[in-house]
Parts: structure tokens; C-alpha cells; sequence
């Protein structure tokens, strides 16, 4: 064994070296920083690129293409909206703004542990926001706002505690927020404004020492305003409006000098405004209490906040006189006031208005709806003419509009109604030409409408209504291009409707002339009203026919005509007026029967009462409904719904039993005259098919033919001068007939005009033209043509064209009208034998 050693000692000491140099060194190798780096840097990038892979795969739509790029053809550190870092090459931000995305947001985006920001804005993300996003301890900024992400903000965000800026608004997030919130002491603004929270404001908001804005508004947030919002000596701006939050603004809150911008509107607070306010909170540039429960008065130091821009108390319990001085307030320019018992309706009320014509910036001035007595101050004259809105509405002011109003040459909306000014309208208003909306509604105003109002071409919305206006209706109305609204009713205007001002193609929510003193019919222009929503010429003097033209006003939803002279049947056009909801009609000198295409039109209220109407009346649609429907005073009405109480109409009394009775008085002369019947009867045939044969070819040779055989709508309209009331022959169950002069030979017909509204009135049109097609007799019309097309409208228009017969219907002989005598009618009586014949 000695022997051996010598050998083995070189081999023993090599094993020595090696583990105690060689495997020291390579140990020491392998704990290397930097060796370390590489292989966990390399196995990291493959977790960021799997879930940058995670991500892209739950979009849906990029209509842009954006994640196109997201391939192994580069690095994912260069795939657009990716940014990393430059020594790890690990994602630092993921910034897909505004691309017009559809998905969800992958849970795999809590693997980019590097991650700082995450800015996702203005897409269509939707689904829950990934709990996984509070393991993101470096997050700096999160910005999912515009979007639509639903459910609860994760509990463990508060995990994300390098947080500076978390932005979730506008999206349909609901249940409370996050107890802990409070633990995340780096935040410097909360934007969760336009979800669906809930539940009271965490009270431990008040720990987060560093912030700067807290905007939690239109939400459902409810309870109070946790006092310890009082300790963010750093807040600048609060803004909680539009919750249902109650109870007082805790006095804390007034001691935070650094606000600028106090937003509470839209909730159920009430107390009083501390007096002082404007010494404690002196840098504020927006106050907004309005739409709450504040009451006393405005605190007069509010002169002292020098920066302030807005302030808004509109919608609350403010009283008192307004004493503050606003002078030294240069920046304002929004004052609203509105909606508040101030003023006690003394003369000085409005005094305050001198200081203000030192805010030179001032763009919106609302005092409406409020107190304020007086007339109005000269001063308002001097306004900033920067001024853009005047509401002065809705108080007890009087005197006249101050002249000098036109130096507020950019005003687009003057608001003076409902007040007690007296005196005309001055005609400098007309220089006014940036106005868009002008009321000087329910005052006591008189005089002339000026027609210098018509170089306000700005103009879309006019009223000038209840109030002592006489004259006629400036004819240079017609020149308003944008009005859409124009109310001119309760004056006691005269003279005709001006047609041009009737056609102001551009109103399409109301014209309303109802209640003056307006003559002579209503011009046919009203066809060019054609997106008018509502049309008022009521309780005036105004007479002749509905205008056929009025059809052409598809979306009128409400026409009110009573009270006038208007005369007439109610036209076929009105057929056409599809959208029609409230139609009154009662106490004019309309005639004729009820047209059944009404049936057909959704009508809500429908009042025909005090007319001349007559025949049976509808029972479907409106008709079917007692309430909604008014007929009264139309004696000559029958028929209709049990509920209504007409008389039953007599047609129908006759086919019960009227008939069978008359039959059994005829039969004893029936069959006396029978033989003398037949033998007469084929004397006249023969003589009538002589006389035929003789007129037939002059007839079939004749231009004549040839044109009824090209009737059109068109000529069918001129022929019956627009289907007149005055051409009208008669009315069917099917159809009306109309006398027609067709040119240029001036040929005399007959035009039966179906109601294709009416159910069987197409397949009455077929059969009759099928029947007279066949048939041949000495009592029957012979047709001279057809015509079937479509109207002005577009509606389709069948109509047949007969000879016409001056002497009327044989029915009209057989059975005479026993009142003819009495109606000044001629009597039409036939003998024996011309009955015999005629049968």
C-alpha cells in the first residue's frame, strides 16, 4: 500500500486543486450579476412578448391595424403602442389611445410586472377590469376612461402603490369604490367621473396627503361629503356633482385655501354659504352649488375672489338682494344666478348690473326665473360686448327693452319673457345679427312686429307670443333661412297670412299663428313645410278649403285649425300625413263625410266636433276609441260606436227589415206590369243597339279616344282643379267622384277616385274594371280608361274615368230627395212608364 502511494498522490492533489480553485471559480462564475441578468432577463422578455401575445389576441376589431405589427418579424419592444425599457428591455408602457379597439382587457397584462403606465383611452374595451392589474406594484398611471368596462373596480388595486393618476371615467362601472383606498399614498388625482358607483365616498380618501384633484361626479354616490376631505391641504380641484349626495358641506372643506374649483351641482345639500367665504377660499376660479338646497344670501365677500371665472348657483334657495360687487372680478364670464327667489321686485334689484360692466370677459349672464323688479337698467347697455347670452326672463320687470341694447352686438341668445315689459319692439334689435334665439314672450309689449327682425338671419328660434302685437305678419319673414320655431300666437294680428312667410322651408318644430285676428285662406305654400312638426293656426277669422298642398307635410305630428270659417270637405291629401298624433279640427264650416283613410293614421286626439260633417261614421282606429275622438254637433252624423250615441244611419236600419216590407207592397203591381215590362223593355234594346251601331265609328275614329286613353295623374288633377270639394259628384264606401274637363278638347267626365287606405278598395278597383270589361247595358256607365301611377307623394292613385251624365244617377230619379223642395233642389220625378223603362 506504500508503494502505491506515490502514484495515487498526484491524482489526490489534482482533485484537491480542482475543487478548491477551479470549482470555487466557476461557482463564483455562475453568482455572477451580470450572467444572472442575462439569463433572467431572456427568460422575462418571453414572458412579456406571451403576454403582449395574451393581449392581442382578445382584440376583436382594430379597424386600424395597429396590432398588424404584433409578429416575430421585430421585437415586441418595437410593436406600436409598446414602449421598454432601454437596459432590461422589459415593457415599461402600454399606450393604445384613441384606435377605435373592440376587446377585453387579458389578465395576462398583470405578467408586465414592468409595467408604469397603462393608457387604453377613448376605445371600446368592455368586460370586467382584470384584478390582476394590482399586482403591478410600479404602475405610475392607469387610464381606462372612455371606454365601456363594467362591473367593480378591483379591491386589490390599492396593491398598485407607486400610483400617481387613476382615470376610469365615462365607462358603466358600478358597486363602491375600494375601502383602502386611502392606503394609496402616492395618488395625485382620482377621475371616476360618469360611471355607476355607489355606496358612500370612503372617508379614508381623506388620507391621501398629496392630492391635487378629486372628480367623482355623475355617479350615485349618496350619504355626505366625508369631513375628512378637510385635510387635503394639496386638493385643487372637488368635484362631486351630480350624485345624490345630502346633508351640509362640512365647514373643513371652506378652509382649503388651495381650491380652485368647487363643483357640487345636481345633489340634495342644503345650509347657508359662510359670509367669509370669499376671504377662506380666495383662489377659487369655478363655484358651482346649483340644482341643491342652499338658501340665504350670497355672500358679498365673493367680491374678494379675484381669479374667479364661474359662478353657477342656478336651481337652488338663494335670497335676498345680490350686494356683492363684481368689479373686481375681471375674469368672469359665466354669472349664472337663475332659478332662485332673489330680488325682493323692487326697483334697485338690478343695480348690481353697473359693476359688472367692468367684467369685461363675460360671455353668459343669467337672472332668469328669479325676483328682480324694476325695469331694466340703462346699463345693460354696457355690458362687455363679448357677451353672448342675456336671460332676463321669468321676473317682475317693467318699462321698456332699454335702447342701446343693440351695442351687445355678439349676443346669440335675448331672453326677456315672461315678465311685464310695456312699449313696441325696437327696431335697432334687428341689429342684433348674431342672434339665434330671441324671446319676448307673455310681456305687454304692443305696436308693430318690426321687420327689421328679418336681418337677423342668424335667427332660428322667434317668440314673440302672448303679448298686444297688431299688424300684419312682416311679409320679409319669408327671408329666414335657419328658423326653425316661430310662435306669434295671442296678439291680435290682421291682414292675411303672407305666403312667403307661410313657405319658411327651414321650421321644423313649430309655426304657430293661433288666436289673433288673421283673414282670408290659408296660403297652399304651407306644402313647403315639409319637416314642420307642429302647425297652429287656430281661433283666427281664416276661410276657403284645406289646401290640397298640406299633404305634402309628412311629419306633421299636430295641426290645429279650429275656431275659423274654413269650409269644405277634409281633402284626400291629408291621407299622407302619416305621423299624425293631435288633429283638431271642430268649429269651422267643414262638410261632407268623414274620410275612413283616418282610420289608418295613429291620432291621439282627434276633434271634429261643430261642423257640417255627415254620413256614417268610422268605427276602427281612432274612431274606436270614445275619448280620444270629439263629433259632437254634426246633426247629420250616424252610426259610429255605441259609446258616442248616434243615430243609427239609415241604410243599415233598411237592410233589417225596411226592404222585405216594400217588397211585399210591390209584388201585386210587379206582376201586373210584368208582361208590359218585358215587352217594352226589348223595344228599347233594339232601338238602343240601332242607335249605337250608328255613333260607334265617328266615336272609335276620334282624338277624344285616344287621350282619355293617356290619362295621367297629373292631367286628372288639373281636370278636377285639385280634386275640389266644389267638383266633388259624390262619395262611396270605395271612392269619390269628381267632375273633370280633360284638355285641350275640354271633355267632360267623371273621375271615381279610390281610397286605397280603405280594405277592399283594390280589389273593388279590379272587379269593376273586370266587370265593365264584360258587360253591356243601357243603365251602365261605359268606362272611357283607367288610371293607375302613384301621386306627388308617392302613394299609389287608381282611379276610373266615366262619360258624365249631367242629369245625375238614375238613382237620384228613382229615388228623389223628399227635402229637395225645401233645399231649393229641383224636384226629379219619373213617370210610370219612364220607370217601367228605366228598370
Amino acid at each position: 500500500m506504500v508503494s502505491s502511494l506515490p502514484f495515487k498522490t498526484p491524482i489526490l492533489i489534482c482533485s484537491i486543486l480542482f475543487y478548491s480553485i477551479l470549482l470555487p471559480s466557476t461557482i463564483t462564475l455562475l453568482q455572477s450579476p451580470s450572467l444572472t441578468s442575462a439569463f433572467t432577463t431572456l427568460s422575462s422578455n418571453e414572458t412579456d412578448r406571451l403576454a403582449l401575445l395574451a393581449i392581442k389576441a382578445k382584440i376583436t376589431q382594430d379597424p386600424l391595424g395597429i396590432t398588424n405589427s404584433w409578429n416575430d418579424s421585430v421585437h415586441f419592444c418595437k410593436w406600436v403602442g409598446v414602449t421598454c425599457g432601454h437596459l432590461h428591455q422589459r415593457v415599461t408602457e402600454f399606450n393604445l389611445i384613441s384606435l377605435n379597439l373592440v376587446a377585453t382587457l387579458s389578465p395576462h397584462i398583470g405578467n408586465l410586472t414592468f409595467l408604469t403606465a397603462i393608457n387604453i383611452e377613448a376605445n371600446n374595451f368592455h368586460g370586467q377590469v382584470p384584478p390582476e392589474i394590482g399586482r403591478l406594484f410600479r404602475l405610475r398611471h392607469l387610464n381606462i376612461s372612455n371606454n365601456t368596462f363594467s362591473g367593480e373596480l378591483p379591491e386589490n388595486l390599492t396593491g398598485c402603490s407607486s400610483l400617481v393618476l387613476l382615470r376610469t371615467g365615462f365607462n358603466t362601472l358600478t358597486g363602491k369604490l375600494p375601502f383602502h383606498i386611502g392606503s394609496m399614498q402616492k395618488l395625485e388625482r382620482i377621475q371616476l367621473h360618469y360611471n355607476s358607483f355607489t355606496g358612500p365616498i370612503p372617508e379614508s380618501i381623506g388620507n391621501l396627503s398629496n392630492i391635487i384633484t378629486i372628480s367623482v361626479s355623475a355617479n350615485n354616490f349618496e350619504g355626505s361629503i366625508p369631513d375628512s376631505l378637510g385635510r387635503l391641504k394639496t386638493l385643487k380641484f372637488l368635484g362631486i356633482g351630480v350624485n345624490s349626495l345630502s346633508g351640509t358641506i362640512p365647514p373643513s372643506i371652506y378652509n382649503l385655501s388651495s381650491l380652485t374649483r368647487l363643483a357640487l351641482p345636481y345633489n340634495q345639500l342644503h345650509g347657508t354659504l359662510p359670509s367669509d367665504l370669499g376671504f377662506t377660499l380666495p383662489n377659487l376660479l369655478v363655484l358651482n352649488l346649483g340644482h341643491n338646497q342652499f338658501s340665504g344670501p350670497l355672500p358679498v365677500s365673493l367680491s374678494n375672489v379675484s381669479n374667479l371665472v364661474e359662478l353657477d348657483i342656478d336651481t337652488s334657495n338663494f335670497t335676498g338682494k345680490v350686494s356683492t360687487d363684481f368689479g373686481g372680478l375681471p375674469s368672469l364670464w359665466w354669472l349664472v344666478l337663475s332659478s332662485n327667489p332673489l330680488g325682493k321686485g323692487k326697483a334697485d334689484d338690478l343695480d348690481f348690473l353697473k359693476s359688472l360692466a367692468k367684467c369685461r370677459e363675460l360671455k353668459v349672464l343669467d337672472l332668469s326665473n328669479s325676483r328682480f323688479g324694476g325695469v331694466i337698467p340703462k346699463s345693460v347697455a354696457n355690458l362687455s360686448p363679448s357677451l353672448l347670452t342675456l336671460r332676463l326672463g321669468g321676473n317682475q320687470l317693467s318699462g321698456n327693452i332699454p335702447s342701446g341694447i343693440e351695442n351687445l352686438f355678439n349676443l346669440t341668445e335675448l331672453q326677456l319673457q315672461k315678465n311685464k315689459l310695456t312699449g313696441s319692439i325696437p327696431t335697432s334689435i334687428g341689429n342684433l345679427k348674431m342672434l339665434g334665439r330671441l324671446d319676448l314672450s307673455e310681456n305687454e309689449l304692443s305696436g308693430h312686429i318690426p321687420s327689421s327682425l328679418s336681418n337677423i338671419t342668424q335667427l332660428f328660434a322667434l317668440y314673440l307670443e302672448k303679448n298686444q302685437l297688431i299688424g300684419s305678419i312682416p311679409s320679409s319673414f319669408g327671408n329666414f333661412r335657419y328658423l326653425q320655431e316661430l310662435d306669434l300666437s295671442q296678439n291680435r294680428l290682421n291682414g292675411t297670412i303672407p305666403k312667403n312667410v307661410m313657405g319658411i322651408s327651414s321650421l321644423t318644430i313649430t309655426l304657430n299663428l293661433g288666436q289673433n285676428q288673421l283673414i282670408g285662406p290659408l296660403p297652399s305654400q304651407v306644402g313647403e313645410l315639409k319637416n314642420l312638426g307642429y302647425l297652429d293656426v287656430s281661433e283666427n277669422r281664416l276661410s276657403g278649403e284645406i289646401p290640397n298642398s298640406i299633404g305634402t307635410c309628412v311629419t306633421l305630428e299636430r295641426l290645429r285649425m279650429e275656431g275659423n270659417s274654413l269650409e269644405g270637405s277634409i281633402p284626400l291629401a291629408f291621407s299622407s300625413l302619416r305621423g299624425l298624433q293631435d288633429l283638431d279640427l271642430s268649429r269651422n264650416n267643414l262638410s261632407g263625410a268623414i274620410p275612413e283613410y283616418l282610420e289608418q293614421i295613429p291620432i291621439k286626439n282627434l276633434n271634429l266636433s261643430f261642423n257640417r260633417f255627415d254620413g256614417e261614421l268610422p268605427t276602427r282606429g281612432v274612431f274606436k276609441n270614445a275619448t280620444a275622438i270629439s263629433v259632437a254637433g254634426n246633426s247629420k252624423l250616424c252610426g259610429g260606436i255605441p259609446e258616442l250615441k248616434l243615430p243609427a244611419c239609415l241604410n243599415s236600419v233598411s237592410k233589417k227589415g225596411g226592404i222585405s216590407r216594400g217588397l211585399k207592397l210591390m209584388i201585386p203591381l210587379l206582376s201586373g206590369l210584368l208582361v208590359l215590362v218585358l215587352i217594352v223593355s226589348l223595344l228599347i234594346i233594339y232601338r238602343l243597339r240601332k242607335t249605337k251601331r250608328e255613333k260607334e265609328p265617328s266615336l272609335s275614329g276620334s282624338s277624344r279616344k285616344d287621350l282619355l286613353l293617356m290619362v295621367t295623374y297629373e292631367s286628372l288633377l288639373k281636370a278636377t282643379g285639385g280634386f275640389s270639394s266644389s267638383n266633388l259628384i259624390g262619395t262611396g264606401s270605395f271612392g269619390s267622384v269628381y267632375k273633370g274637363v280633360i284638355d285641350p278638347d275640354e271633355t267632360v267626365v267623371a273621375v271615381k277616385v279610390l281610397y286605397l287606405q280603405q280594405r277592399g278598395a283594390l280589389k273593388s278597383f279590379m272587379a269593376e274594371c273586370e266587370a265593365l270589361r264584360n258587360i253591356r247595358h243601357r243603365n251602365l256607365l261605359k268606362i272611357l280608361t283607367a288610371c293607375s301611377s302613384i301621386d306627388f307623394q308617392g302613394n299609389d292613385f287608381k282611379a276610373l274615368v266615366y262619360e258624365f251624365m249631367p242629369n245625375g244617377s238614375l238613382e237620384s230619379w228613382l229615388h228623389p230627395n223628399p227635402r229637395a223642395e225645401v233645399l231649393n233642389d229641383d224636384l226629379r220625378i219619373l213617370g210610370l212608364l219612364q220607370r217601367v223603362i228605366s228598370g
